[in-house]
């Protein structure tokens, strides 16, 4: 026996006249509970008064106004597959020549890539050898920078010595440069505020 009373969708059971378990101990309560009596014929008295009402149906436009109005996702498949399709051609000759078009094409591309992929070593000679043009260039540059600095006699100096004497060299060089563009900058502000 159930000691409380019943819920709605206990009542709703009730009234359907829905059987399985547990649904003889909900009809005892109803039958013995002045209080789930009352609701159930108050539930009934709805249910009766839904049945009478006359069925509607919609406007054949319905639809069509309620989905002119829904923004629909179309996934990139989708999209991508109906564009494709715009592209094939409705007779069965053409689309067998547009097919044999299209594999020939897919292998040409393969054929290509499989080159480009077998000769990646001719690649990299390329740019091994533009990377070597691209040094001589700088040492040229920077041969030529100092021999007008120093002179024939000092580059000839600095290339017959270590490393360190020649990076001594280069950063006396800089601190000259550097303390050259200080005292002009300083000349400078100075003869302004003159």
């Amino acid at each position: 026996m159930i000691d409380r009373h019943l819920r709605p969708a206990e009542i709703e059971l009730l009234l359907d006249g829905e059987e399985g378990f547990g649904v003889a101990q909900l009809r005892a309560h109803a039958a013995s509970c002045s209080v789930c009596q009352a609701e159930m014929a108050s539930a009934q008295e709805i249910m009766l008064a839904l049945d009478a009402l006359p069925d509607f149906a919609p406007s054949p436009a319905f639809a069509d106004r309620v989905m002119s109005q829904v923004q629909v996702f179309e996934p990139w498949h989708a999209a991508a597959t109906r564009t494709v399709e715009q592209f094939i051609p409705a007779s069965r000759p053409a689309r067998l020549a547009a097919g044999f078009a299209a594999a020939v094409g897919a292998g040409l591309a393969t054929a290509g890539a499989t080159w480009a992929v077998a000769r990646a070593d001719m690649g990299l000679l390329l740019a091994q050898l533009g990377l070597e043009r691209s040094r001589e260039q700088v040492v040229a540059a920077g041969s030529d920078l100092a021999s007008t600095v120093l002179g024939q006699p000092g580059l000839d100096a600095l290339r017959g010595s270590s490393p360190e004497v020649m990076a001594v060299a280069l950063g006396g060089f800089v601190a000259v440069a550097g303390m050259g563009v200080v005292g002009i900058r300083a000349l400078a502000s100075s003869s302004r505020t003159r």
